[in-house]
């Protein structure tokens, strides 16, 4: 098919998709009621897109990167996508789309095929066939589980259908579900903008039931394994309408009498810089509410579930933080919010609360985290932290995630950068924040859990990354994880053989300094002044054994236990 290929962009989603060009949401969940297979093509992608999203076989977009929102939702429920196809001019309003170089322009209707794996746009429809496990392939994946120590797999995913997915996969646990993907459906988004704008608590109640409804499917198809659910953490400004949407109409649906007023109230919600803004931990702070009603969906759906003699293990992520007192005041709500609902359900409901590490500052100060306690019963606060790779890299290099595809792929040719650092991790920068956060969070708490579910937790060269500072699993979207498993699988075996390379090169020089404390004796000499081969030896040196051992977490995680043994020239 290659001699079809119009236009290369990143390899956002892994597949293949084909269908007819949509450029609006409405037009794809139309199409998709009508049974049709469709394109979704847009310049980028907003939470507004999610219904044509979830309606298309694949999406296309000219702008943003790997770890754009068109990407990782698109991962998430495994369509294919292609991001940032510089090569291509979007006109979303006339629908059509035109191919820079060339000038040739495809238009609503059009049949088009996508390579999500290679970044490929390619004209007309290509065969396709669906990919198994099974075979060979499964096969390996058992080797590669069965593995001693090896890093665990999660799954990021936001439903009960995401969930069950990612468990045929072979996820272990759920390391990332984002709550703010649940409040786009149709019948729900009306809901959550007037609770935003109108501060309703009836309004709030019903987000908390859909919440709750959906934490139960989450815990039904995860049961008996972790499910780490991350509190609302995008600006709320995401989910209100855009100003050319409102009218008569939407703003009566709003309980607004004047669209004029609608919209100056959602004006007010305007930031400069959104990403760095109102969202996170900070939105949990200053509307505490949210804070408390989404803890009270999580802990009920628990009972829930253990009603029906389910096994749940909820884990709350706090996110964004950046500051030592944020964490503490948004977990202290945590707590006792889950503590009340435990005691009006008189249940033992299990829960873990903890933190995504996101921000440099919090890798900076992640021992003081780990450290916080609860001065009402002496426990610690924090039970985890999650590594969000995404966001750190994006803070730490100063590179926007939406926009870096205009110049990573050019830095990649030139040799600025060996790899885009949102698919493999830069180890010098944000891998250092990562290893310095793991070892100051352990040497404070040692029952701290490590993981990472930023989109590198799929990345092969990532995982032998993280395998190597101790991490205790990685976090990908469900479709990668049977890669990620064979990766870990293949850290683990790595680390052994270097081990067992180790181990018989300590054995030896414990032999030749034998031989060599022999001949001393034998010479009645203190040293030798030359050895065979011109290197200086002394019967006093340190002989080390390797610091590397079977164990990740005490070879990359344990601080020495003495110096190393001397030996004696008796």
């Amino acid at each position: 098919y290659t001699e079809n290929v119009f236009a290369k962009g990143l390899a956002g989603g892994p597949g293949a998709a084909v269908g007819k060009l949509v450029f609006s949401t409405k037009k794809a969940e139309e199409a998709k009621e009508k049974g049709e297979s469709v394109i979704l093509v847009r310049v980028n992608t907003s939470p507004e897109d999610v219904g044509g999203m979830w309606a298309s076989a694949g999406i296309l977009t000219s702008k943003g990167g790997k770890t754009s929102h068109a990407a990782v939702v698109a991962r998430g429920w495994g369509k294919p996508c292609v991001c940032g196809a510089h090569g291509l001019d979007v006109f979303e309003a006339e629908e059509e789309v035109t191919v820079k170089a060339t000038g040739e322009t495809f238009k609503a209707g059009d049949i088009i095929s996508l390579n999500g794996s290679t970044g490929e746009c390619v004209r007309g429809a290509i065969d396709m066939k669906a990919p198994s496990l099974g075979g060979d392939l499964g096969v390996v994946l058992k080797w590669c589980d069965e593995q001693k120590d090896v890093l665990k797999v999660y799954a990021n995913a936001d439903s009960g259908k995401d969930s069950a997915q990612a468990a045929e996969h072979g996820a272990q646990g759920i390391g990332l579900c984002r709550t703010e993907h649940m409040f786009f459906a149709p019948e729900r988004l009306p809901v959550v903008q007037h609770w935003i704008l109108k501060d309703g608590k009836e309004h709030l109640e019903r987000v908390e039931a859909f919440q709750r409804a959906d934490f139960c499917e989450i815990f039904e198809a995860m049961n008996g394994k972790k499910v780490t659910i991350r509190l609302l953490d995008p600006p709320l400004h995401e989910f209100v309408p855009h100003a050319d949407q409102v009218n008569l109409e939407v703003a009566a649906r709003l309980g607004y009498e004047d669209p004029h007023k609608l919209q100056s109230d959602i004006d007010d919600m305007h930031e400069e810089n959104p990403m760095l803004g109102l969202r996170g931990c900070r939105l949990g702070i200053v509307r505490e509410d949210l804070t408390q009603m989404q803890v009270r969906a999580i802990m009920n759906a628990a009972a829930d579930h253990m009603e029906r003699g389910g096994r749940p293990l909820p884990r709350i992520m706090v996110p964004l933080v950046g500051n030592l007192k944020e964490f503490e005041s948004q977990a202290l709500v945590i707590k006792k919010e889950a503590e009340a609902i435990r005691s009006q359900r008189k249940m033992d409901i299990p829960y873990e609360i903890g933190t995504m590490i996101e921000v440099p500052r919090a890798a900076l100060i992640s021992g003081q985290i780990a450290a916080l306690v609860d001065k009402a019963d002496g426990r610690k606060l924090c039970n985890f932290f999650s590594y969000g790779t995404n966001d750190l890299t994006q803070m730490t290099m100063g590179i926007s995630r939406d926009d870096s595809s205009a110049f990573i792929p050019k830095y990649m040719e030139a040799g600025i950068l060996t790899d885009d650092p949102f698919n493999s991790i830069d180890e010098e920068g944000v891998g250092f924040l990562v290893k310095k956060s793991a070892i100051e969070g352990k040497a404070a708490n040692q029952q701290l859990s490590l993981s990472v579910c930023g989109e590198q937790g799929g990345d092969p060269k990532s995982i032998k990354f993280f395998d190597q500072i101790g991490l205790d699993y990685v976090s990908c979207s469900p479709f990668r994880v049977p890669i990620a498993r064979l990766a870990v699988g293949q850290a683990a075996a790595r680390r052994f053989q270097k081990h067992q390379r180790e181990e018989r090169l300590h054995h030896q020089e414990f032999d030749d300094a034998a031989l060599l404390s022999k001949v001393f004796h034998y010479c009645k000499v203190d040293t030798l002044p030359l050895w065979p081969f011109g290197h200086h030896r002394t019967p006093a040196r340190q002989v080390r054994r390797s610091s590397s051992t079977v164990s990740r977490k005490q070879s990359s995680l344990s601080v020495s236990n003495g110096p190393a043994p001397v030996l004696s020239q008796q």
